[in-house]
C-alpha cells in the first residue's frame, strides 16, 4: 500500500468536512455523510469499501458531481463545485470525470465505436474525429479488432472495456468504477483490475467502489465508509479523516 498524501502531490479530489442530509426538517431525515475528509492524489488507485447503507454510494455520488453536499467543500480537479451551477457541473462531469458501472450501460443498437464516440457528441466534436478518437481509445484497451461489434456480440469483459473507452474518450484525471467487475467471473475481472493499474501509471486517477476485499486489495490504498464516516483500512473512525 502507498502512503497516504502527501503535501508536495497533486489532489484531483480535496473534500474538507464534507455532510449530506437528505429530507432536513423533516421526519424522514437522513444524515448519509457525516463530516467526512478525503484527500486523494492525481495517479492514485484508491478502493472504497463498505456495507450497504455506508454511505458510499452517496460519496460517490458528490464525487462525481453528480449530488451537492449538503455543508463542506469539494474541490475536484482544483474545482470548487460549490461555485458552478448545473450547467457548469455538467461540463466538469464531461471534463474531469469518467464513469464506469457495474452493468457496463452500452447502448445495444451501436457497435463498439458508436457507443465509446457518444460522450464527444456532447463536446460538439466532429463525426470523423469522434470515430478517430474512439478507435485509438479502443485500440488502448485491446479492443481494435472489435471496433464494429454490437454490446450482444462481445463478451462481458470485453463489454466493460468498451465502457472503460467510453469512459477515458475525453481523457479525464478522474475515472470512478462502481462494482466495474461485479458481473464479471474472476480471471475477466482481474483482466479489468490490470487495466485500471495501467491507467493509473499513465497518470489517471482511479476510484473504485467494491464490497470485494480481494478486488479492493489490487488498490494503492483502502479507505472504509461505516455509518457515514470515512477512513483508511485499518485505522479507527476518528471523525470521517482519511
Amino acid at each position: 500500500m502507498n502512503a497516504p498524501v502527501s503535501a508536495d502531490d497533486v489532489l484531483v479530489i480535496d473534500i474538507v468536512d464534507l455532510v449530506k442530509v437528505y429530507s432536513p426538517g423533516t421526519e424522514a431525515e437522513l444524515t448519509a455523510l457525516k463530516g467526512v475528509n478525503v484527500r486523494i492524489a492525481r495517479g492514485e488507485f484508491v478502493a472504497i469499501m463498505g456495507p450497504s447503507g455506508s454511505g458510499k454510494s452517496t460519496l460517490m455520488n458528490v464525487v462525481g458531481c453528480l449530488d451537492k453536499p449538503t455543508s463542506g467543500s469539494y474541490h475536484c480537479d482544483g474545482v470548487d463545485i460549490a461555485t458552478l451551477d448545473a450547467e457548469e457541473l455538467a461540463r466538469l462531469r464531461i471534463a474531469k470525470l469518467g464513469f464506469v458501472f457495474q452493468g457496463f450501460n452500452l447502448l445495444p443498437r451501436m457497435d463498439a465505436l458508436e457507443n465509446v464516440a457518444m460522450p464527444l457528441g456532447y463536446a460538439n466534436v466532429p463525426p470523423a474525429e469522434r470515430r478517430e478518437r474512439a478507435r485509438a481509445v479502443l485500440e488502448a484497451v485491446g479492443l481494435g479488432d472489435r471496433t464494429h461489434h454490437k454490446p450482444s456480440e462481445l463478451s462481458g469483459g470485453q463489454q466493460q472495456r468498451v465502457a472503460i473507452a467510453r469512459a477515458l474518450i475525453n481523457d479525464p484525471p478522474i475515472l470512478l468504477a462502481d462494482e466495474p467487475t461485479g458481473a464479471l467471473d474472476t480471471k475477466t475481472g482481474e483482466e479489468i483490475l490490470a487495466l485500471f493499474k495501467r491507467l493509473r501509471d499513465q497518470g489517471h486517477t482511479v476510484v473504485l467502489i467494491t464490497h470485494d476485499p480481494d478486488v479492493a486489495a489490487h488498490a494503492d490504498r483502502i479507505l472504509v465508509m461505516r455509518d457515514g464516516l470515512l477512513h483508511e483500512q485499518g485505522s479507527e473512525p476518528d471523525g470521517g479523516h482519511a
